[in-house]
This record gives structure tokens, sequence and C-alpha cells, in this order.
């Protein structure tokens, strides 16, 4: 788990592409890319978010944290570094935790994408959030949301992992605040508990 590691930040549009909204209703909007040639082509990509399906029209190369922050205003994935090493992006594919800012629109088509906003049910957290709660696994807070999606989906692979395994298991998801000792007490308390998964994001 690293702290004070590298991981440039900023804002920045997704490959300097200039994209046109193609006037589709919300929440499941069409979008069509210019190309550099001066066309403008609309793609559609279906895949199933937080339990429900959705489609997005727009350039297959295009990165999953912006479709997910800009399109579905699901902001809870968060820019980091942009370059899949902090880890503070992380969501899910298919239950496996994937960095949502190397992630291309074009691979998760026709699978399962869960976020942050996806692991409780209703009003009820989901065990690893509640653990992270209780044990305030967080200090700013930037990183959480990452953190939650990599800890629940090594859970889900390894739902008693020793303390060494969560440790090695979370390396990739840097902290700044060095809140490390807390994290991973949270993924201990949530390993004791009965499941791991909440409502529309169980995996």
């Amino acid at each position: 788990m690293g702290a004070g590691e590298g991981g440039g930040w900023g804002t920045g549009t997704d490959d300097g592409a200039r994209f046109l909204h193609a006037g589709a209703p919300s929440p499941i909007r069409t979008l069509c890319v210019e190309s550099k040639r001066g066309v403008i082509e609309c793609l559609r990509f279906p895949f199933t978010l937080n339990g429900k399906p959705a489609k997005v029209g727009t350039d297959d190369a295009r990165r999953l944290l912006w479709v997910l922050r800009d399109d579905f205003g699901l902001t809870g994935t968060k820019f980091g570094c942009n370059i899949g090493s902090c880890g503070a992006c992380t969501a899910l594919v298919d239950g496996k935790a994937a960095r949502a800012c190397t992630t291309t629109l074009k691979s998760i088509a026709g699978k399962k994408v869960t976020t942050i906003e996806g692991l409780a049910d209703g009003d009820k957290l989901a065990p690893v959030q509640q653990a992270f709660l209780e044990h305030l696994g967080f200090q700013c807070g930037y990183c959480t949301s990452g953190q939650i999606m990599n800890a629940h989906a090594l859970l889900e692979a390894n739902p008693k992992p020793t303390r060494d395994q969560i440790v090695q298991g979370m390396e990739r998801n840097y902290c700044r605040c060095a809140a490390h000792t807390r994290i991973i007490e949270a993924i201990e308390a949530a390993s004791k508990m009965t499941t791991v998964g909440g409502g529309s994001g169980d995996v």
C-alpha cells in the first residue's frame, strides 16, 4: 500500500477528444465524437452499471473513469494519477478491481461495472463500507472509494485473508494521508462479517 508516491494531480480532458451531446435523454446519454477527419461518429456500448442496463455512445477508446463521472454523474470514482498507479479510480468490472482511468469503454462492453455508489443496499451500507466507517479507514477521504472497491474485490476473492494478504492485496492503492493501519483494521473487520457485498453492487 504505497504512501506519498508519484501520481500527478490536476484536471484534464479525456484523450484530447471533443465530445458532442447528441440529445439523448438522461441518464443514458448518447455521445458523439468528432474525429480528426471532421467526421462525427456515434457508437453505443451496452453494459451493466450498478445492477442496471446502461448504454453510452462515444469513442471506444474513451476511458471508463470519464464515462462514469461525466456521462453518468457517478463522481465517487476519483481522478488521481491517470496512469493506473494510485488506485483512486478503482471500480469493479465483472467483480474484479479495475483502474477506471486506464480501462477503455470498448473493453467493458457487455460486462458488469460496479462503482462505490452501487455497493450499498439503499441506506444500508455494505459491510466493507461500514467497517471503514467504524474503524476510520480514511482521513481526507479522496482515496477512500478506491480503497473500498479494491478491498471489496479482495474479500470476494479471499473472504478470510491474513493480515499479510491484505497488505499485499492493497499495496497498489495509495493513501497519501498514511491511514494504512486503520484501512487494514477495517478490512480485517469486514472479513469477519457474513457477507461482503451490498445491494445492486453484489458481485
